[in-house]
């Protein structure tokens, strides 16, 4: 048996060796390569901080897989998530690696741009601002607002220092009354768009009494 082990041992090794270069040969055969620019999901942000800017919103990932696969990939088909649980206030760098991207199982990634994010975070605050009912439009002929209240009168905000420290009223949207000749009770939301806030509750009641008009 020892024998038969190490008879012309250089051929065996030559035919390991060539079977290993046909294999990769045959594996690499039909394999293609592509670009996809991927959003970045931030999650694990430790309570009591708030994220005010990044770096980057969305990496290019360089992936290889067989051709008949990747033909059919979309970048929805990918994740890519950064893990912030150890964030602390201020400005961090925080690295992208291979394992924090998620991939069908046939593809590999072979390039990360770029392959790291710049995030500056705050404290969140928060804050108690008084709500202003917004309101378009006429009540029918002959009728007027009598009053209108909102309820509750102040809600808690919360956001980013910057953000809280600026604003004293929150309005809602707007509710249109045209038409209207009684008085009625709408829930209403608040109007948050383009502000880095939220609001602990994000609806109110508005509370309108409509009455005729003095003659």
């Amino acid at each position: 048996m020892r024998k038969w082990l190490f008879h012309n041992v250089g051929l065996k090794i030559v035919a390991v060796l060539l079977s290993i270069v046909l294999w990769l040969f045959v594996t690499s055969r039909g394999q293609s390569e592509m670009s996809l620019d991927v959003p970045i999901e931030f999650k694990n942000i430790p309570a009591g901080l708030e994220m005010v800017n990044n770096s980057a919103k969305t990496i290019d990932l360089n992936i290889r897989g067989q051709e008949r696969f990747m033909q059919f990939l979309k970048s929805s088909d990918i994740r890519v998530s950064v893990d912030l649980s150890k964030a602390k206030k201020g400005e961090g760098i925080y690295y992208i690696s291979r394992g924090d991207v998620l991939l069908p199982n046939t593809v590999t990634v072979t390039n990360i741009n770029p392959s790291s994010v710049r995030i500056t975070f705050e404290e969140t605050k928060t804050r108690v601002v008084r709500v202003i009912p917004v309101v378009v439009g006429q009540p029918a002929r002959g009728y007027v607002i009598k009053s209108i209240a909102a309820e509750p009168q102040t809600v808690v905000i919360e956001g980013i220092q910057s953000e809280t420290a600026r604003i004293n009223v929150i309005k809602t949207e707007p509710f249109d009354i045209t038409g209207i000749n009684e008085t009625i009770k709408q829930s209403v939301r608040l109007d948050l768009t383009g502000r880095k806030i939220r609001a602990k509750n994000d609806t109110v009641e508005i509370n309108l009494t409509i009455g005729l008009k003095a003659q």
